[in-house]
């Protein structure tokens, strides 16, 4: 028998080891200096991958960011972001990101996938239990943020309304698309000020308010390892967390293999077509929240054989594992604008992102505990979701709080309390003017 040590393992960087990896980013970063980097799909998905392996692997070593901001995640975010707000990124390169995020569809196509294989992969009891309680958990953040902005905001000053409708209903608007945009067309219809002016005020506080809302998922799952009994560790019900059937074990036992991935593809896909048919004829509700409910009934009714339903959550499991950090990178190139926080940085307006956030986070957390959820879960998906820029948001947030599996609700609340925050704008506009 040998009495040789074990070969140390070697370091690896996206599951191969550290010298293949540079080697590959060595090529990449050549191409994108020879202005070669392909302007499609090819090109997008090896820089984002590169970029966001880096970064993520940087995020997991500082002190401090990798215990309380959510380590790798925040680093991605924030480090692609500052990459084109310092210029230390090319244009060209800048543009394929753009593209292939909004004109490719990238973020749908990674959001479909979570939501789909989320659903599908979840307790049926879960979800039915659930669904009945989150609308309250949404309601209980929104009221306590928008109340403490207009509270705080009147004692400092800066005035109830203008905290109200400029800095704490844009951001719980549901991001700049689904909330800030529709909310400044609203808001000029009614005061005759044109809505780019309008949007000039608001964008600031939606960006910040994303920023922060990101940070502080990052604490709270810190503050759930350190007080177990108010966290379920992504599970949002209590009644569910020592329940062995809520975890859909059976999904997690599946051999996995190519055929289902394919299939899990297609069924993502389709289901995300679905819900943009649906939305053809019912454009009041977004696209993705029709997604979600057609989901949720296939789910309910046991429309879909099990076999299907492991596809999709197998589906999920591969794109979660291997694109999410990709995916933060078009996130923070795309749709995160340092400059506009920093624009926007003073005392008073810092405080009022602040109580609005924070104000949604706690008010989720105590009314989502009323009705039987975990505070920390409910805090992140009714209130964090909420506070976040939408779709891109809920994946920073909830990658952040290492809670992907709860996509389902945290698109909930960008799109259903969304669209509900454009119904409430409208109603206090008459009610209090402006």
């Amino acid at each position: 028998m040998s009495n040789s040590p074990k070969t140390k393992a070697t370091y690896e960087l996206f599951n191969l080891p550290w010298y293949l990896f540079l080697l590959l980013a060595a090529i990449i970063f050549g191409a994108i200096g020879l202005g070669v980097l392909p302007s499609n799909m090819i090109g997008a998905f090896a820089f984002m991958i590169i970029l966001g392996t880096i970064l993520n692997e940087i995020g997991k070593r500082i002190p401090g960011v990798n215990s309380y901001l959510g380590g790798g995640p925040i680093i991605v975010i924030f480090g692609s972001a500052a990459l084109v707000y310092f210029g230390l990124l090319d244009e060209r390169t800048i543009g394929i990101v753009d593209t292939f995020m909004k004109g490719n569809g990238f973020l749908d196509f990674y959001i479909a996938a979570l939501i789909t294989g989320s659903i599908l992969g979840m307790n049926r009891k879960l979800l039915i239990s659930a669904a009945i309680r989150y609308l309250p958990a949404i309601f209980g953040g929104v009221a306590l943020s928008l109340g403490l902005a207009y509270i705080v905001g009147s004692l400092m000053g800066y005035g109830g309304q203008q905290a109200l409708f400029f800095i704490a209903i844009p951001i719980m608007g549901g991001g700049m698309g689904a909330g800030a945009v529709p909310l400044s067309q609203i808001f000029s219809a009614q005061t005759g000020v044109p809505a780019e002016s309008l949007l000039s005020t608001m964008v600031p506080a939606v960006a910040m308010g994303n920023a922060l809302s990101i940070i502080l998922a990052g604490f709270l799952d810190i503050l759930g390892k350190k007080i177990p009994k108010i966290t379920g560790n992504g599970q949002l019900m209590v009644k569910f967390k020592n329940d062995n059937s809520a975890a859909e074990d059976k999904n997690e036992n599946k051999v996995l293999n190519l055929k289902n991935l394919g299939i899990g593809l297609l069924m993502a896909t389709t289901f995300f077509t679905l819900g943009a048919i649906i939305g053809k004829f019912v454009p009041s509700i977004h696209a993705y929240a029709w997604m979600i409910l057609s989901i949720a009934l296939v789910k309910v009714a046991g429309l879909l054989p099990e076999r299907f339903e492991v596809c999709c959550h197998q589906w999920y499991q591969f794109i979660m594992t291997n694109l999410t950090a990709a995916l933060l990178v078009g996130i923070g190139v795309t749709y995160t604008n340092i400059g506009q926080v920093i624009q926007a940085f003073n005392g008073t307006y810092l405080v009022l992102v602040v109580v609005t956030v924070f104000g949604a986070a706690i008010g989720s957390a105590v009314i989502g505990r009323l009705v039987g959820f975990f505070p920390i879960e409910s805090a992140i998906t009714a209130g964090l979701c909420m506070s976040n820029m939408g779709g891109t948001g809920d994946v920073a947030v909830l990658s952040a709080s290492k809670r992907m599996e709860l996509m389902p609700f945290g698109q909930i609340s960008s799109r259903i309390g969304g669209a509900f925050m454009l119904l409430l704008s409208s109603f206090l506009l008459r009610l209090l003017g402006l």
